[in-house]
């Protein structure tokens, strides 16, 4: 079974990527930009599929070295139309030319995303070959560049992202949340490396709560408690917050997981098929901004928006992937219900495997039992998918990033301590 799902979730990066740049479209809907942290999964799952014999080595090796050219050459400015700037990236790209699409914001935590995908690359390419050299260089190049004190925009912590037209947003990165990597890397930048002031004021932002008698870390979707463990191994290390409290990030991350499934078996809502082997409330795509009158309950449904527990929001809308992404945190409740939603299979058989999300509450107008289903699949969804189930056949992505430097370094800049981290510092590999 993880076998035909990781291989169903990598065609994604197999067909909608522009063979000529290596940008994968955000979704596959056929009008859809680029998404540069579709991007960084990608790359982070071509070493998975090499080693699972999806791909060959020299295609991966390919595609990837294709990738960091397009980027190493890519225009960084403050035009409205370049690519990045301070070599941060913007949100959404054309996927033919790589210009700036929507007016959309430089994203700090989506060129994180990026990043890791980039240091992943580099680890696992490790061969003397010419392509392999370079595409070591380039990741070393590209990661040194980044300016994550300019993104502090004169605060401790980092701010969401900065717009030519408008300047720095005024968001910032506050609360547990993704940007658990973009904090790690900021610190681990041998160039412009974020203080280890930045990261103490952000977890001095953090909440501790009691759910369902299970105390943890608390964010209400379940992608926040997956997204940094894709690239990082959590497991045995600790930082100062998480050593006052006892546990780690993965301990953390799997009592958010188990807290989803107790919620779906009490179903507050009452929304339907919910269950102990039916749940995954997390950001996804939803029917849509609309209120209905469902078996005399009027309910109000929502288009895409990071759902979580319990506090909500929540409309009925389940997420398959992000099931599957927490399943090296809590294995005997994950393969159950991903056997069940696999059964299920709402939207009927795909090449890419599971639709990104249903919602069997909100009435199909074709009468299918599991109601709305998302009609288009997401880069963001799929690669999750294919390196989580790596991570927990094989730990193979967590095995490469404990031996980068830069993420070694930004974990002890924060504080992490224990585990593996007692390890010497890994040496730097040659270019």
């Amino acid at each position: 079974m993880l076998d035909a799902i990781q291989r169903e979730a990598f065609s994604y990066f197999a067909h909608e990527t522009n063979r000529a740049n290596g940008l994968v479209v955000d979704t596959c809907s056929g009008a859809a930009p680029a998404s540069i942290a579709a991007v960084g999964l990608g790359l982070t799952s071509y070493p998975v599929a090499v080693e699972r014999g999806f791909i060959s080595r020299g295609e991966a090796a390919e595609r990837t070295l294709t990738t960091l050219r397009f980027f190493g050459g890519s225009r960084q400015g403050t035009e409205p139309d370049a690519t990045g700037y301070r070599g941060f990236y913007y949100h959404f790209l054309d996927v033919r030319t790589g210009a700036r699409v929507w007016q959309c914001e430089l994203s700090t935590v989506d060129s994180a995303i990026l990043l890791g995908g980039m240091l992943a690359a580099a680890e696992y390419f490790d061969a003397g070959t010419p392509a392999e050299r370079e595409i070591r260089d380039l990741a070393d190049r590209l990661y040194a560049r980044v300016d994550w004190q300019w993104a502090q925009n004169g605060g401790d912590t980092v701010t969401h992202g900065w717009t030519p037209e408008g300047g720095f947003l005024p968001y910032r990165w506050q609360g547990y949340d993704e940007a658990l990597l973009l904090y790690v890397l900021g610190l681990g930048s041998p160039t412009h490396a974020l203080p280890a002031a930045s990261y103490r004021a952000w977890a001095a932002t953090y909440s501790w709560r009691t759910v369902y008698d299970t105390p943890f870390l608390y964010a209400g979707p379940l992608f926040t408690h997956q997204l940094s463990h894709v690239w990082i191994d959590f497991r045995g290390i600790q930082d100062p917050f998480m050593r006052d409290h006892g546990i780690d990030y993965f301990e953390n991350s799997r009592r958010a997981t188990l807290a989803q499934q107790q919620y779906a078996i009490r179903n507050p809502g009452g929304y339907a098929r919910y269950g102990e082997w039916c749940w995954g409330i997390t950001a996804s795509d939803g029917p849509g901004e609309t209120t209905r009158v469902i078996d005399g309950v009027t309910r109000r449904f929502f288009g895409y928006l990071a759902r979580g527990v319990p506090d909500g929001p929540d409309d009925g809308t389940i997420a398959p992937w992000g099931v599957v992404a927490s399943l090296p945190f809590a294995p005997e409740a994950v393969l159950p219900t991903i056997a069940h939603l696999r059964r299920l299979r709402p939207g009927g058989a795909h090449r890419y495997g599971f639709r990104p999300a249903f919602n069997p509450t909100f009435p199909d107008p074709g009468g299918s039992p599991q109601g709305w289903v998302s009609p288009w699949h997401c880069g963001l969804n799929q690669g999750p998918i294919v390196v989580m189930i790596e991570n927990h056949r094989s730990r193979l992505v967590w095995q490469l990033l404990r031996g980068c430097r830069p993420v070694v370094a930004g974990l002890r800049a924060a504080g992490f301590a224990g585990g593996w981290l007692s390890h010497p510092v890994p040496q730097a590999k040659q270019p």
